[in-house]
């Protein structure tokens, strides 16, 4: 757990995901993922870091939104990816 308020937690909207049903690029491109990550700033729904793509990651990376939670049932976490701890 983050020992520290993360900046990033500011970034935080009141989102829904935008395709609940998958990963939006995978989705696209007829891709297979393993779990999802939903961006918690604009709703972005990505594939984790353990499918072979990592849109999640990608997103944060390139519109710099680096809050995630997890879409899997039964998880309830946050991840912040630019420091690489829950939130």
């Amino acid at each position: 757990m983050a020992t520290h308020a993360d900046p990033h937690l500011a970034m935080v909207r009141p989102v829904s995901p935008r395709t609940p049903e998958g990963c939006e690029e995978c989705l696209r491109i007829g891709s297979p993922w393993v779990h999802l990550r939903a961006c918690r700033t604009c709703g972005h729904v990505g594939c984790s870091d353990s499918s072979p793509l990592k849109h999640a990651r990608a997103h944060a990376r390139t519109v710099v939104h680096p809050i995630v939670a997890s879409m899997e049932p039964g998880e309830d976490w946050r991840c912040c990816f630019v420091h690489e701890e829950l939130v």
